[in-house]
């Protein structure tokens, strides 16, 4: 090894850390934040990442889904701000919009407009680049941490009891290396090859779940009229068990800029270019999004993605697992993005892994395990929520529903009816919706529907109720904000 790859491991443990080199592979968002943690233990985090990453809230070729929207949910806010304190002061900072739950959403669902009552939680909206690059540049400001760029991970050194480094190759070692570390963790995304790397030490075939709705979806940049500034998200879909899901989102982002998202489920075709893009809106259950859409001015070109199955790896149920090795991220599990879970579900892995190494010590043998366990407990909510509805879309690919899951659809379906009626007056409707806002947000357990107003709803069947207003619940101001189109409080034949 050369001495530069090697300075951290010579001076040993001089920073008072139980660590002298920890590596993570990938330098994206979860990867970053597990720097920031490792950080904490050893006196050398060394980050490697095959792109060249940019000096700004800018893409790399590596993330092709940050053309599309996000959202980062209020836990995953939380657990941001326990690992970098004073985040979402930078997400205000940095123009990122805070939307109040469900106040600041126009989501338009099969019981009609959901009701803008008080707010019951939140979420971010803002691009992914700018996310990344606010997590990056608070991570590397730490002297510990050090940034390899150019650089891929081909495999882990060591053994089936204990990993010792990762052989590495790119632009400084395009011969290969071995980097030693005490512990290495990878960050690496959907493209993980870590059940290859464990199998290369001689342990078992990781056991991986999977579910594919075939979701698709294609997103456009665009720049609202002035009249727009503050307009709230709009969602609006068909949900499952109608058919092919399809579905059309605005979200707002730093710079006054809208990412305006469509999307369809196997047997929908997405649009390619602005025209096609123009007419998928236009066939939504509602007009609002293409009425909204036709004012605009496009700032990129139709971008499409593919790649949205539920799919989620087992590696907490692996009898032997090494010690110096840990997964998180998007690597352990990631759910349909239509639900916006992504970005909270990893920020909660990473803290996860913080807790862990706290509470156990970085350097106690089995450590690692633990911290599979516990990132895999942060998946279970989202993993539920996601695929309880993917399963009843056609063609669904590696499930399918069951009679307990269609009985568990109906109750859902209930509650929802209930909550389309809530009005603000603090009765069970509202209950029932704030509820369904936490959960869907991910602050709230699933027990949360235990309680009275839920199970007055689930019990008893509710009274028939009213044809849904066809028109958003829209304020003056936003009203003023749409083009003067005759159709826009009308839906849409």
């Amino acid at each position: 090894m050369d001495s530069r790859s090697d300075r951290g491991m010579d001076r040993g443990t001089d920073r008072g850390k139980d660590l002298r080199r920890a590596v993570v592979l990938g330098a994206g968002f979860a990867g970053m934040l597990t720097a920031s943690v490792l950080a904490r233990h050893a006196a050398e985090v060394v980050v490697v990442d095959r792109d060249r990453l940019p000096a700004g809230p800018l893409a790399r070729p590596g993330l092709p889904q940050a053309h599309h929207g996000h959202l980062l949910m209020a836990s995953g806010a939380e657990s941001l701000e326990a690992l970098l304190p004073g985040f979402t002061d930078s997400l205000t900072a940095a123009g990122a919009r805070r939307l109040a739950l469900p106040g600041d959403l126009l989501s338009l669902g099969p019981h009609g407009w959901l009701p803008r009552i008080r707010e019951a939680s939140h979420g971010w909206c803002l691009s992914r680049d700018l996310l990344d690059w606010i997590v990056r540049e608070r991570v590397l400001a730490d002297p510990a941490v050090r940034l390899e760029p150019g650089v891929h991970a081909e495999g882990l050194c060591g053994d089936a009891r204990r990993v010792t480094g990762v052989r590495l190759r790119g632009d400084e070692w395009p011969d290969g290396h071995e980097l030693a570390a005490d512990l290495v963790v990878d960050a690496t995304g959907r493209g993980s090859r870590a059940p290859r790397w464990l199998a290369g030490l001689g342990l078992p075939e990781v056991a991986e779940e999977r579910v594919d709705c075939g979701l698709v979806y294609a997103t456009l940049l665009v720049r609202p009229p002035d009249r727009a500034a503050g307009f709230p998200s709009v969602s609006i879909q068909t949900g499952p068990g109608a058919g092919p899901g399809r579905a059309g989102v605005i979200f707002p982002i730093e710079g006054g800029r809208w990412l305006v998202t469509l999307s369809g489920t196997r047997g929908v075709e997405l649009p390619r270019d602005e025209p096609e893009f123009h007419a998928y809106a236009r066939a939504l259950p509602h007009p609002l999004i293409a009425d909204l859409l036709s004012a605009c001015r496009p700032l990129d070109r139709v971008r499409r993605y593919g790649n949205t199955a539920d799919r989620r790896r087992r590696y907490d149920r692996c009898r032997r697992w090494p010690d110096g090795f840990a997964v998180v991220g998007d690597a352990v599990a990631h759910t349909n993005p239509a639900y916006g879970h992504g970005l909270s579900v990893a920020a909660g892995g990473v803290l996860a892994l913080a807790r862990t190494l706290e509470r156990h010590g970085p350097d106690r043998a089995g450590v690692t395990g633990d911290i599979q366990r516990a990132v895999h407990r942060g998946t279970r909510a989202a993993w539920s929520l996601a695929t309880a509805q993917d399963i009843h879309y056609p063609d669904v690919v590696g499930a399918h529903p069951t009679r307990a899951d269609t009985l568990r659809a109906r109750l859902a379906d209930r509650l929802q009816a209930a909550a389309a009626r809530a009005d603000g007056t603090g009765g069970d409707a509202d209950a029932i919706l704030a509820t369904l806002i936490r959960l869907g947000t991910l602050k709230a357990h699933p027990t949360a529907l235990a309680r009275p107003a839920t199970l007055r709803a689930l019990l008893h069947p509710p009274t028939p109720a009213p044809t849904p207003d066809p028109a958003p619940p829209l304020t003056p101001t936003e009203q003023s904000a749409l083009p003067q189109a005759p159709h826009h409080t009308s839906p849409h034949p």
